[in-house]
């Protein structure tokens, strides 16, 4: 049994639907035409649409969202995952909810454990009480479409498909990506930060710092032990890479004949001017990527410590504008790590040398 979504009777900023699998990676494997990639090629083509859509809808889901109130105690998780059953209607059948054993399906278990994760992350590093601050319930779909190769947030849920088999595997396999798309919502319920250009490569990049810091709390992974990639896990054996980005050295990630080479940047000196993917949102976020890597390189211990309370308190503190650029990101994070560190300790230190590594002036 289906229910509709009323996107109306939810509250949304600068968010709306974000999804992890860039556009220039779609549109290179749309582009195959090997007869072995020929049911890739069509998934992502599909998928491309798919996020040309979104774009299309995004000025229509950008209604106020309330700002996440503070100092509130977190309570416990309520999570709800949904079976599309390989069509695109939302949300879809429940299949399991908040305190139920596993229901059999990796899919739908992967997506449980994984809001459950990401709840926890935020409660026990940043007090936070869920995705909007005040106890948002945590919904999930699975099996969302046909070999669909992507996974997103629409503003409310959490949307996974279950990838072509030859160049992706089911999207809920990455942790990251769990964390990744859920931090869109935190994002969104924290004053928004427009999903064009530099602001919106900050958002993509905000998502994949606290979705890398869930996979890292989950595992228990200090800074030296973890992988620090995004989306590991989500290609198959034919794909030469690791992951869909990496936030140690953005560029690297994969370096494939089918999908080509990683393109992110890792400073501003190959900072890429573009027009296509709102401004190149996921080609240069490697570069804040990279910065919030080596704060957390340099400091040692847990990421979800001193770097990861920095960035927090820069997103959720009110002083972000909209259309933030990168340089004014760095001098909050910089402002921000000498308000909760002091003007000579290692952590504002650490800041400044990292941004000052990926050429943004401060």
């Amino acid at each position: 049994m289906f229910r509709s979504v009323s996107y109306r009777s939810a509250s949304y900023r600068s968010g709306g639907y974000c999804s992890i699998v860039p556009p220039y990676l779609l549109r290179r494997l749309a582009a195959q035409q090997e007869p072995g990639f020929s049911g890739a090629a069509e998934a992502a083509q599909k998928a491309l649409l798919h996020v040309k859509s979104f774009q299309a809808s995004r000025a229509e889901l950008t209604l106020l969202a309330v700002p996440a109130a503070r100092g509130l105690k977190p309570g416990a998780p309520e999570r709800t995952i949904y079976d599309a059953r390989s069509l695109e209607q939302l949300p879809g059948s429940l299949v399991r909810n908040e305190g139920k054993p596993p229901s059999g399906d990796p899919a739908a278990d992967e997506a449980y454990d994984g809001l459950g994760h990401t709840h926890r992350l935020y409660a026990d590093a940043f007090g936070r009480d869920s995705i909007d601050g005040k106890g948002l319930p945590l919904e999930a779909t699975v099996h969302y479409g046909k070999r669909y190769d992507n996974a997103f947030w629409d503003g409310r849920l959490m949307v996974f498909g279950d990838g072509d088999g030859v160049v992706f595997e089911r999207f809920t396999k990455s942790l990251s990506v769990i964390g990744h798309e859920l931090a869109h919502g935190v994002a969104q319920f924290s004053g928004g930060l427009n999903y064009r250009n530099q602001a919106g490569a900050l958002n993509e990049s905000l998502s994949d710092v606290f979705g890398a810091l869930v996979e890292q709390y989950a595992k228990q992974q200090s800074t030296t032990e973890a992988s620090w990639l995004i989306g590991e896990g989500l290609f198959t054996d034919q794909v030469q890479g690791a992951a869909l980005r990496s936030m140690k050295a953005p560029g690297t990630a994969y370096d494939d004949d089918v999908l080509g080479k990683d393109p992110q940047p890792d400073s501003m000196d190959s900072y890429v001017r573009t027009s296509a993917d709102n401004g190149g949102v996921h080609i240069n976020s490697g570069i804040p990527n990279r910065a919030f890597c080596l704060v957390a390189t340099a400091l040692g211990g847990n990421a979800w410590d001193a770097p990861a309370q920095i960035w927090y308190d820069t997103l959720t503190g009110g002083t972000l504008a909209p259309n933030a650029t990168f340089g004014a990101f760095a001098k909050a994070t910089a402002a921000s790590a000498k308000e909760l560190f002091g003007a000579d300790s290692k952590e504002h230190d650490a800041v400044r040398s990292a941004w000052e590594t990926v050429k943004v002036k401060l």
